[in-house]
């Protein structure tokens, strides 16, 4: 007998009666329909979520914000109603509660009375988290649970965006506000600068006169012995000294005028600079963390320390000026006395010669007073410079941002990071992305219910013929041939029935049907080996290899032992395989796995034959024992 009469033979057998063909097909159906009904039944879970009963309860009061009424509970209960992802069912508390214990809702999303309040405290001294509470009830579904917990996430990702880019649009108005008014008291500092500039000139000038002054006053004392002589000049000379104090006295006295109000505005601006710790309190309460605080203190300390150190400048020059300004007022006084005095000191050269070195002493005040100012006014001028310049860097380092800019600055806060994502390869639907596991398990389970009925050897070959080499091909060849055939139809029932996308159809198919044949000479070989501990055996490699083929979660989430077996066992390159060529994935793979099933094939066969052999020229009661099993 040769392995095609031998196979033929196995076949008539399986079909002798109509009751033995009924059986047969029922049995070549099992992995059709395991793995069509439970792919089917799961082809895309997640798309009919809105299916899923969710209780929503809103019990939010509401709040004020911004003088106006808000209330984010109803805002979200508007958002997820409109959006239908889920079944949702907007209850009281206590409807919530029957219907989450009964069966009537999965899962429970909870908003309290203080959910908007505690949305707006940001704005506050004493800002509080709002809370999304979720109820589950795992008797109900576990997975509905999960469900539950990445809605909540997500009501929660949403809220945190929009609340946060709020306040992230209060903090850069505030900004621009501070910009503005920094901007304004940089025109001032550039003016004050341009008048302590003016200022300084003149103070020279006077201090220069007031020198000249006392050099002359000096020399009218040592000559009042000459005075004689020339009294009928004086007077007129007086008055002309007369009339310079007079204009010296109003230059001084229009120059405090206008010191004293930007002195006066500088100080006020100064004084209502906020404090470094309500900058902190603001910031800490808009939701900022410590290195943007720091960020943020890091630009508006170091000017507030500029602004302080120039107005303090500023005060003190104003105080030199003002003083200045009394001392002209002072010496002008003086002088017109010393006109109106004139006349007399023709009559009285003795007491004019005291008085003139009274004067003298006078003028050399003057003289050294005229100098501190010009000194006074230098410094001011120079701090003047560097309150422009502080002011001018601070605006410069606060950006110029329109509305538009802003609001999308605050959304770029708000949400910094996007995510891009990209598949290299990419399933069809969920239930492709199970198809997979699902056909390489109903390749293992169809192989192992066509042994219910297929011999795993002819005994009457093994008897008659006496040639391991055919027996164990043909005793292999026959559930192989069926096995092929059953993944040919669970790969019209996948790719037509179910319509799922393969990128490589035929080399699937083909990997398909070496999974189906090296599976049935696994499972021929326990067979031949062990009889029907070997079938039991069977089943036991289906369920370990259930847990370690690594369908549904990554293989790397397995305990050490079992990540091993993973790596060992038949049908974890059997999903692998299938999903590279369903997928359209990395072809060289996909043969990797093509040779690892090769060589279990051939090693399961090698073994089967070697057993046969033994059979051929041995036999043992075992042998002849009828098994349990078929």
């Amino acid at each position: 007998m040769t392995i095609p009469v031998l196979v033929r033979t196995e076949l008539k057998r399986l079909t002798a009666t109509p009751m033995a063909a009924l059986a047969l097909a029922a049995l070549m159906l099992v992995p059709v329909l395991y793995a069509g009904l439970y792919l089917w039944g799961n082809d895309d879970p997640y798309g009919n979520l809105d299916q899923v009963p969710v209780a929503l309860v809103v019990e939010d009061e509401g709040a004020t914000q911004n003088g106006e009424d808000v209330n984010y509970g109803e805002q979200v209960r508007d958002q997820l109603v409109e959006d239908a992802s889920m079944d949702w069912h907007v209850t009281t508390a206590d409807e919530a509660a029957d219907g989450i214990r009964s069966g009537e809702y999965d899962f429970v999303v909870t908003l309290g009375a203080d959910f908007s309040q505690a949305l707006t405290s940001v704005a506050g001294d004493d800002p509080e988290r709002a809370v999304v509470e979720l109820t589950t009830n795992d008797s109900n579904s576990y997975l509905a649970g999960t469900i539950g917990d990445q809605v909540a996430e997500t009501v929660r990702d949403s809220l945190t965006q929009e609340v946060g880019e709020e306040a992230a649009r209060t903090l850069l108005d505030g900004l621009a506000t501070v910009r503005s008014g920094l901007v304004d008291a940089a025109d001032g500092a550039t003016r004050l600068a341009e008048g302590t500039a003016s200022a300084k000139s003149g103070a020279d000038t006077l201090a220069d006169g007031a020198a000249t002054a006392a050099d002359g006053a000096a020399s009218l004392a040592s000559g009042l012995a000459t005075i004689d002589d020339g009294t009928a000049a004086l007077p007129g000379q007086t008055a002309q000294l007369n009339d310079g104090a007079q204009q010296v006295a109003a230059g001084n006295a229009q120059l405090s005028s206008t010191v004293q109000p930007i002195a006066q505005r500088i100080s006020e601006a100064v004084a209502a600079l906020p404090t470094e710790e309500a900058i902190r309190d603001d910031l800490t309460q808009l939701g900022l963390d410590e290195t943007q605080i720091q960020a943020v203190l890091g630009i508006v300390t170091p000017v507030r320390g500029d602004l302080e150190t120039a107005n303090a400048d500023v005060q003190q020059a104003a105080g030199d000026i003002q003083a200045l300004a009394d001392g002209s007022a002072q010496v002008a006084a003086g002088t017109q006395a010393l006109a109106d005095a004139t006349p007399a000191l023709a009559e009285g050269v003795a007491s004019a010669h005291s008085g003139a070195a009274e004067l003298s002493d006078g003028v050399a005040q003057l003289a050294d007073g005229s100098a501190e100012l010009a000194d006074g006014l230098g410094e001011l001028d120079s701090g003047a410079g560097e309150l422009r310049d502080g002011l001018v860097d601070a605006v410069g380092q606060i950006p110029d941002q329109s509305e538009d800019e802003r609001a999308t600055a605050a959304a770029m806060i708000s949400d910094p990071v996007q995510v891009s994502s990209d598949a290299v390869t990419e399933a069809s639907s969920y239930g492709a992305g199970m198809a997979p596991f699902f056909i390489s398990l109903a390749a293992w389970i169809g192989i192992y219910a066509l042994f219910l009925i297929v011999k795993p050897y002819s005994k009457r070959a093994v008897t008659a013929l006496r040639k391991p080499l055919p027996i164990t091909l043909a005793a292999w060849a026959t559930p192989a041939a069926l096995g092929i055939l059953q993944m040919a139809v669970v790969f019209c029932v996948v790719a037509f029935a179910l319509g799922y996308s393969v990128a490589q159809p035929w080399p699937m198919l083909g990997f398909m049907a070496l999974t189906s044949a090296t599976f049935a000479a696994i499972i021929l070989t326990l067979n031949v080996l062990l009889g029907s501990v070997g079938q039991f055996l069977g089943l036991v490699l289906m369920v370990l290899q259930l847990v370690t083929a690594g369908g549904t979660f990554p293989y790397q989430t397995l305990p050490t032992p079992l990540r091993t077996l993973h790596e060992a066992l038949p049908m974890s390159h059997a999903v692998d395989g299938i999903r590279q060529l369903m997928y359209g994935g990395d072809l060289a793979r996909a043969w990797a796995d093509a040779g690892f099933l090769g060589l279990w094939l051939l090693g399961a066969l090698a073994v089967a034959l070697l057993v046969t052999t033994r059979m051929t020229r041995n036999r043992t009661l075992r042998d002849l024992r009828p098994s349990l099993i078929g």
